[in-house]
């Protein structure tokens, strides 16, 4: 019989870390390969990777805090809170002006233009969002607007969780960083996971491409926070689910409600696989929620059984060229679900 291990190092990973959740515990870890291609730094449980677009899963979590404490409203105009940068008033939401709940469930009415949203360059700095939604960074060279009614359509957008990291700026005052660890990190000590600029030097991992090599100087940055700029560990984030399992009945420890919890993991709009910031799959008992995390030199998949609760997190620091379903991060999915 294969082993996991003996799959891994066929895939074509570098390294792989994984957690597994059973109730309110982190059930076990597992560990494979290394930090970097033709070295001997091995991968451990608190080895960082880049969470790429599961950052959007976490960002959710903390709008539902900032929410249960009256900061936001998931129904209300953002353009209400929004202070040194407002959505552009047109045709398409003189009617019906975008939410919070829209800009979670990527049904805003804005799509990402061409081109836009790449990896961070020293050259280029960090952009400010209201530059990046002005359109004048290299990041996004177009000014981000409505292009179709609000709630009509879904378009995986990451312009709307950077107008989501501008609204929580403009109403905490602080940047959207800070409020996260506040709100979300510290609370649930999340000690390993960070943002652009306060990356640790040691225990990173760096990207692979589907060759094995190393890509961007060992490291891939993405300098949107809410939208994908997280970097963190299997376990820390097997924390935050955890945490969502535990609101879902009622025993938060960020002060998230049962409504609230339930709220994010249900059909958002006219499309019953969007959530607030993940997907769904299944009813009731056996409904499924998942987050993915695909960049240059990253992939990474979160999925949630809530009420089954039971919950698993894989994160690799190799892009294979191919979605996670067809690489080696499906195949453990697959297992797992086997296992109940």
């Amino acid at each position: 019989m294969v082993t996991l291990e003996e799959k891994v190092r066929k895939s074509g990973v570098a390294g792989l870390s994984m957690a597994f959740v059973q109730g309110d515990n982190l059930q076990k870890t597992a560990c494979y390969g290394y930090l970097e291609k033709n070295t001997h730094k091995k991968v451990e449980a608190t080895t960082i990777f880049n969470s790429c677009s599961m950052s959007k899963f976490v960002t959710a979590m903390l709008i539902l805090v900032l929410v249960e404490k009256k900061f936001l409203q998931l129904d209300e105009s953002v353009n209400n809170k929004l202070k040194n940068w407002k959505i552009p008033k047109n045709e398409f939401i003189s009617q019906k002006e975008v939410t919070l709940r829209n800009l979670l469930s990527h049904q805003s009415g804005i799509k990402d233009p061409l081109h836009s949203f790449t990896e961070y360059s020293l050259e280029k700095g960090i952009p400010s969002m209201k530059d990046l939604l002005n359109g004048k960074t290299e990041y996004c060279s177009h000014k981000i607007e409505v292009t179709y009614e609000p709630g009509s359509q879904f378009h995986y957008c990451d312009a709307g969780y950077c107008i989501i990291q501008q609204l929580i700026e403009d109403t905490m005052g602080e940047s959207f960083d800070k409020v996260m660890r506040q709100y979300v990190l510290d609370p649930l000590e999340m000690k390993n996971s960070h943002y652009l600029g306060l990356l640790p030097d040691e225990n990173i991992t760096c990207g692979h491409d589907k060759k094995g090599n190393v890509v961007d100087k060992n490291t891939t940055i993405y300098p949107y926070s809410a939208a994908c700029g997280l970097w963190s560990t299997p376990s820390d984030l097997s924390l935050l689910v955890i945490e969502l399992i535990t609101a879902i009945k009622g025993k938060s420890k960020l002060g998230i409600s049962s409504k609230n919890a339930k709220d994010l993991i249900h059909q958002q709009g006219i499309y019953h696989w969007a959530g607030l910031g993940v997907f769904l799959d299944g009813e009731e008992k056996e409904m499924e929620i998942s987050s993915l995390g695909w960049g240059k030199g990253f992939q990474c998949m979160m999925v949630i059984f809530p009420y089954l609760e039971k919950g698993l997190v894989i994160m690799t620091n190799s892009d294979l060229g191919v979605h996670q379903m067809e690489g080696i991060i499906g195949e453990i999915y697959r297992d797992y679900k086997k296992t109940f």
